[in-house]
């Protein structure tokens, strides 16, 4: 006979209220904890035309010293309506004792990066230093990104080489907490 389903009893926090607290290593990221909507602008040399996306993003934590990150992006027309989805990724940010990150993003177009990057106070630098791709994925060597936290308020900058293209501006986007 099959036990019955227990509910989860290390949920996910997305806030510092609920679930498990958060390990002391977690403590130059914790800004970031929660869900964070807001709208960017893109752009790369192989695209006919610059874009307007709007995205939700969210961090939370199961009190070990890492970060699950999801994040996903829908393109949207001139009066602000959703037109298609774009951009999903999905990962972890691991947070070292001294404030650097190693960070697995998966992307839903077959490309995993690994990033490594620091928090210093209120910023985060990150850049790819491995990239593995599925058979059919575009062909992406790098990305660097670029996070700022000011209150209730995450600013986004990406920067990707790809397609035969060198390291330059890709996305750009102001999020506020949700």
């Amino acid at each position: 006979m099959l036990e019955p389903v227990q509910e989860n009893p290390f949920p996910d926090s997305h806030t510092l209220g609920e679930g498990p607290g958060p390990h002391p290593q977690l403590e130059p990221v914790l800004p970031l904890l929660g869900r964070w909507h807001g709208r960017g602008r893109g752009e790369y040399p192989t695209l006919e035309q610059d874009f307007a996306y709007e995205q939700e993003v969210s961090f939370s934590h199961d009190g070990r010293p890492f970060l699950r990150y999801e994040a996903r992006a829908w393109l949207i027309d001139g009066s602000g309506k959703a037109v298609r989805p774009a951009g999903r990724e999905a990962g972890w940010w691991r947070v070292m004792p001294d404030a650097s990150l190693e960070v697995v993003l998966t992307h839903a177009t077959g490309i995993v990066e690994v990033l490594v990057g620091r928090v210093a106070g209120e910023e985060i630098e990150l850049e790819t230093v491995d990239v593995a791709r599925t058979p059919l994925a575009k062909e992406v060597t790098g990305t660097r990104r670029r996070y700022s936290m000011r209150e209730d308020e995450l600013m986004s900058v990406q920067e990707m080489a790809a397609v035969g293209q060198p390291m330059q501006h890709h996305l750009a986007a102001r999020l506020r907490r949700a």
